[in-house]
């Protein structure tokens, strides 16, 4: 598979400045590839500083909602370094496998890394848009923070839906629309102080721009659900978090065949 620009400077030169997934779905898709590879090392550090240590809190419950059974199949996509791909397999025992699958090559190095020594747990490079995986595989699967970087994010969510087994089980973690006017415009004063964070810890110029410029364009909560209908799921509902700055979607591959946008999003009731 094609790699892309490696280096910041390829970045800033072949691909520019962050592009709009409807319009430039390969170009993004080279773009964020190229991004994650250079910031893989620093990741998981930039991700529990500029989170205050939250995001392990919200993948332990996104983990908790999709409930992989025992001895189950479990699938993470655009896993990075494989936070929830290492949640899942607690959950699924011995007995189970856990599959992870990232498009930037150091993220999956990192994983594998990681996991070494470990039974049942394997990470993969490939796209969310054609997963290297057959049909009807698996009991669960998740995305956390990533769906938003796909170039064409209805094919992933298709994606998903062929791999899992009638009744499988989807829960999506990602950055949304938050609810609270006061919360929104303080949240909207550290967006602005995102990229200039992560420019200085991850020595990237460009990566945390990229983050606050996808976060503003990705759909509210009851506009995403409705892509998880379109792409055939039932069941959809969703659970703000941090007063709706993040949402975990929670959606069902049905048992039975069903028309897309069937179905209505609800809150996901606290348990």
């Amino acid at each position: 598979m094609d790699q892309g620009p490696q280096t910041p400077h390829e970045l800033r030169s072949g691909v520019g400045a962050p592009v709009d997934a409807a319009d430039f779905p390969e170009g993004k898709r080279a773009y964020v590839r190229a991004m994650f590879s250079a910031i893989a090392r620093r990741y998981d550090l930039l991700n529990t500083l500029l989170s205050f240590g939250l995001h392990k809190r919200w993948k332990r419950y996104a983990v908790q909602l999709v409930a992989p059974p025992p001895g189950g199949a479990a699938l993470d996509v655009c896993c990075g370094t494989g936070d929830l791909a290492f949640l899942l397999r607690r959950r699924v025992g011995p007995a189970g496998r856990v599959v992870g699958v990232d498009f930037a090559e150091p993220m999956v190095r990192l994983a594998r890394h990681r996991a070494a020594g470990r039974r049942g747990l394997w990470f993969v490079q490939g796209d969310a848009e054609a997963l290297p995986l057959p049909e009807a595989a698996f009991d669960v699967a998740t995305v956390g923070f990533g769906i938003r970087n796909v170039g064409r994010v209805p094919r992933a969510l298709r994606e998903l839906w062929r791999v899992l087994k009638p009744g499988g089980r989807l829960v999506v973690l990602e950055f949304s629309q938050p609810r609270s006017r006061l919360f929104g415009a303080l949240y909207g004063l550290y967006s602005h102080l995102i990229p200039w964070l992560g420019r200085g810890l991850s020595r990237h110029p460009d990566a945390y721009r990229y983050l606050t410029t996808s976060i503003r364009g990705w759909p509210a909560q009851e506009a995403f659900s409705g892509m998880l209908r379109q792409a055939g799921f039932s069941e959809v509902r969703y659970r703000n978090l941090l007063f709706g700055a993040v949402a975990v979607h929670l959606a069902t591959k049905p048992s039975l065949p069903q028309e897309p946008g069937q179905g209505k999003a609800n809150p996901v009731p606290e348990g």
